[in-house]
């Protein structure tokens, strides 16, 4: 018969060892804030998400929310043969939570995009994905908010919308290597909720889609909602196989839109 000693050390080992099984279990895995959005839940269809791979930086704490700096990534070697084809972005404390959707071919090269996004109070970020073969992916962050972003007033007196489209390329590209694309455009990017100087409120206008197309075939493409910044800024990858003729188009909800056309060179 063992010694009590060791009979109350085998009970604490079975504690611990259920508590660990519980920590690690799919349903334990899954829990999260994107369990309580209805918007993220209409986009896992009652599938379980990973949480493990998908990534989002942003900072603990922001000053401004009218501009907070985010990044998500996602560990492709996780993926084991398939390939991201959609990341979105929510907002639980915004008045309308999504941020943005993005979608990606296997042009798209490296699943990490960044921006710059108004949240309007201390909150939790949520990042969903899947992949091409159905696979979904969750992660969350906390971010404490200082000055809202959504409903701070606005000084009416920004630069023409979709006025100077700006993208920088590298000048070759090697035929399957993911290179680094930045893109930034004048937009007041408005919410529909903000005052102006006036005390008005100043009416919705937003970009709405942000595309690119490598010989008029789509490889990465962005629906943008109000809580991405004004000027909206995007950091991507293109990873081209072959010579390009590529366009970055942007489009907002007034029917405007602008154009930046180039040549890619692929060795």
């Amino acid at each position: 018969m063992p010694h009590p000693l060791t009979r109350r050390l085998l009970s604490r080992r079975r504690l611990l060892i259920g508590a660990g099984l519980m920590l690690l279990s799919p349903m334990a895995l899954a829990d999260g804030p994107w369990q309580r959005l209805d918007a993220a839940g209409d986009l896992l269809r009652g599938t379980t998400p990973a949480t493990q791979g998908l990534a989002l930086e942003l900072p603990h704490v922001s000053e401004d929310g009218a501009a907070v700096p985010l990044s998500v990534r996602f560990d492709a070697s996780l993926a084991e043969g398939d390939h991201l084809a959609e990341i979105h972005l929510f907002a639980t404390g915004n008045p309308s939570p999504e941020i943005a959707s993005f979608h990606l071919s296997p042009e798209a090269g490296l699943p990490e995009i960044s921006t710059r996004v108004r949240l309007n109070e201390s909150q939790q970020v949520i990042a969903i994905a899947r992949s091409h073969q159905g696979k979904t992916f969750a992660t969350a962050r906390d971010v404490r908010i200082t000055v809202s972003g959504c409903l701070m007033r606005g000084d009416d007196q920004g630069p023409e919308p979709l006025a100077n489209p700006r993208v920088s390329l590298p000048e070759r590209f090697t035929a399957g290597e993911p290179v680094e694309v930045r893109t930034l455009i004048s937009h007041p990017m408005e919410t529909g909720l903000r005052e102006g100087a006036d005390g008005e409120t100043l009416p919705r206008h937003i970009i709405e889609r942000f595309s690119v197309t490598l010989n008029g075939e789509a490889a990465f493409t962005a629906d943008l909602h109000q809580s991405v910044s004004a000027n909206p800024y995007l950091r991507f990858h293109l990873s081209p196989t072959e010579d390009a003729e590529v366009v970055f188009e942007w489009q907002d909800d007034s029917g405007e839109s602008a154009r930046h056309e180039a040549s890619l060179s692929v060795s």
